[in-house]
C-alpha cells in the first residue's frame, strides 16, 4: 500500500497517509529523533451517538446512555485474556477514552512497536461480549459513575451543559447513569459495534520513532488477513442543536463543598463546518476568549483584585459534531457577582475595550508559540491528528490558518457569537446545616 506524502513547511512536519481497501484511514508521522512511539486507533463514535440506524436496518434505535464508554471498556476483555496484559508484557503503556463524538484506543512504547501495534489492531477488531462479562462490567462502571457523582467539578460541568442542552445527549454524562448501564446487553453492544466500528469509520494514527514503510506493510497485512462486513452508510439520529428556546437560564445545586462554584455557558447557534473555514472560526473564537478572559487580560486582573476569581477560573470553547459552546467557570466566594460579570461582557458584544490591535498581536503571537510547543509532544500531536482525521483539515494546518485571522475577524465573531439570550448560569452552593 503506497503512502501519500503531505509536507507542512510552516511547521516543519511531514504527514504520510493511506486508505486501505477496507476503508481504514492510516496517518503516520515519523519522528526519528524521538525514542517513543505513540499509536491511536480511533472510531468516529462517542457518547452522543445513542440514536442511529443499525447496520442493515432502516429503523432508528435508541441505545442506553453510556454505551459507547461501556463498549470501550469491554473491548479490552476477551474470552481467555485481557489486552492490557499483552501490552504490559512488552512494557508498553496502554489506555483508552470515550469522548462525546469519538472513542480511541492507544499505546505508547519505546520498543516492540510492531508487536504492540498488532495487539492494538487485533483486540479492537475482535469484540467479545457475554452476559457474565457485561454484568461484571456494570458493577465496575457503576462504581465509576458513583465516584463522578461525588466530584463537584464534574457536576458543575454537566450541570451547565444540562442548562444549555436539555434535549441533546451532549448534556448526558459519557459514562451514563446507573439506570442506563443496567439496560446494556451483549446484543446492544454487538449492534453498536457492527454499526460504528467499521474500518471505514476508523483511523489509525502513529507518531514517533518507526519505519513508515515497515509499519504500513504490517498494517496492510494485518487488515488483509481479516474478514469485514461490507461497509454500510452510518445514519445518525442526533441533529445540530443551536436553539435558544430550550435553554434553562439558571439552576443551582447545594453540595458538601467549602467554596461555591460558578459556571456560565454560552451556546453556539450556528453549526461549524469541518473545513478550513470552520477551523478558522474556531481559532477566532479561542483568540477572542483569550483576549477578553485570559489571565493577562484587564478583566481577569480586575476580577482577581476584587476577589471574584482565583487561579481556578478557566474558560473553554468546544465545537463538535452537532454542538458548540463556550464555558466560563471557577471557584469563587461571589458566584453571582462572577456570573453577572461574565454576562455583562457578553452583553457588550464587539464593544470591548481590550480588543486593541496591540493586544491582539501579542495574544496571537503567544498562541502561535504555544501551538508550536505542542508539536513537541507525541501524545498531543497524535491526539489532535486522530480527532481531526474525520475532518477536512488537521493540526498541522493550524499555524497557517491562524496567521490569516485579523482583529476585525474577532470583532465580527464577538458581534454574532456573544448573545445574552444564549447564556445560562449554574451555581454550586455549600450545603447549609439544618
Amino acid at each position: 500500500m503506497a503512502l501519500e506524502k503531505f509536507e507542512y513547511p510552516e511547521v516543519g512536519e511531514t504527514l504520510l497517509k493511506a486508505t486501505l481497501p477496507n476503508g481504514l484511514r492510516v496517518q503516520l508521522v515519523p519522528k526519528p529523533a524521538y525514542h517513543q512511539t505513540y499509536a491511536m486507533f480511533a472510531v468516529d463514535y462517542g457518547g452522543i451517538d445513542v440514536r442511529y440506524q443499525p447496520a442493515g436496518s432502516s429503523e432508528m434505535v435508541q441505545d442506553p446512555e453510556g454505551i459507547a464508554h461501556f463498549l470501550e471498556h469491554k473491548l479490552f476483555e476477551k474470552e481467555d485474556h485481557d489486552a492490557f496484559a499483552l501490552f504490559g508484557q512488552t512494557g508498553a503503556s496502554a489506555n483508552a477514552f470515550t469522548g462525546a463524538t469519538n472513542t480511541a484506543y492507544l499505546f505508547s512504547s519505546a520498543n516492540a512497536v510492531a508487536e504492540n501495534l498488532t495487539t492494538l489492531l487485533d483486540f479492537v477488531q475482535a469484540p467479545y461480549f457475554s452476559d457474565e462479562t457485561v454484568a461484571k462490567e456494570q458493577g465496575i462502571i457503576g462504581q465509576e459513575i458513583q465516584m463522578y457523582q461525588d466530584d463537584p467539578g464534574w457536576l458543575l460541568y454537566y450541570g451547565i451543559l444540562g442548562n444549555l442542552y436539555p434535549d441533546h445527549p451532549i448534556a448526558q454524562d459519557v459514562t451514563g447513569s446507573l439506570a442506563s448501564i443496567a439496560a446494556i446487553t451483549p446484543e446492544k453492544l454487538y449492534r453498536a459495534y457492527r454499526t460504528f466500528y467499521q474500518p471505514s469509520n476508523m483511523t489509525l494514527t502513529l507518531v514517533g520513532h518507526f519505519d513508515p514503510d515497515q509499519i504500513m506493510a504490517l498494517i496492510t497485512a494485518n487488515q488483509a488477513a481479516k474478514t469485514f462486513a461490507p461497509a454500510t452508510p452510518i445514519v445518525r439520529g442526533v441533529a445540530f442543536d443551536g436553539s435558544l428556546a430550550e435553554i434553562l437560564p439558571y439552576r443551582a445545586a447545594d453540595l458538601p463543598v467549602i467554596r461555591p462554584k460558578s459556571a456560565v455557558g454560552l451556546k453556539g447557534q450556528v453549526d461549524i463546518p469541518d473545513d478550513e473555514a470552520g477551523t478558522r472560526y474556531k481559532l477566532t473564537i479561542l483568540l477572542l476568549l483569550e483576549m477578553l478572559f485570559g489571565d493577562s487580560s484587564p478583566l481577569y486582573q480586575d476580577w482577581y483584585d476584587r476577589g471574584w476569581v482565583d487561579d481556578s477560573f478557566d474558560f473553554e470553547f468546544t465545537a463538535g459534531r452537532t454542538y458548540n459552546y463556550a464555558l466560563f467557570s471557577g471557584d469563587t466566594d461571589e458566584p453571582s457577582r462572577l456570573s453577572d460579570a461574565v454576562a455583562a461582557v457578553i452583553a457588550n458584544g464587539a464593544d470591548q475595550p481590550s480588543l486593541t490591535q496591540a493586544r491582539f498581536d501579542r495574544i496571537k503571537q503567544a498562541s502561535l508559540g504555544k501551538y508550536y510547543m505542542s508539536l513537541n509532544s507525541l501524545e498531543q500531536t497524535a491526539n489532535q491528528l486522530s480527532a481531526q482525521s474525520f475532518y477536512q483539515v488537521n493540526d498541522f494546518d493550524v499555524a497557517k490558518i491562524m496567521r490569516t485571522i485579523s482583529l476585525a475577524d474577532l470583532k465580527a465573531a464577538a458581534a454574532t457569537f456573544f448573545d445574552v439570550d444564549a447564556l445560562s448560569v449554574f451555581h454550586i452552593r455549600p450545603e447549609v446545616e439544618p
